[in-house]
């Protein structure tokens, strides 16, 4: 599974979602969506506008981690 970390790099900036908006230029929906990880796909320019915001790599933003099957968390 795919984690976005715009919820912590938002508090790291003492920033809502209307300022990330402001900001970049990006619908408020859109960064709704990806502060709730709950986007299903992410524009690549908004990838951009979100790392040239926050001064990060792509990295920063987002992370892949394995999920765990149901023999894992016995």
């Amino acid at each position: 599974m795919v984690r976005c970390h715009l919820a912590r790099l938002m508090g790291e900036h003492k920033m809502k979602i209307v300022d990330v908006a402001r900001e970049t230029g990006l619908n408020r929906n859109t960064i709704t969506l990806l502060y709730k990880e709950t986007a299903q796909r992410i524009d690549l320019d908004a990838l951009d506008k979100l790392c040239n915001l926050f001064k990060c790599e792509v990295g920063d933003l987002l992370e892949y981690q394995e999920e765990r099957t149901k023999n894992e968390n016995d």
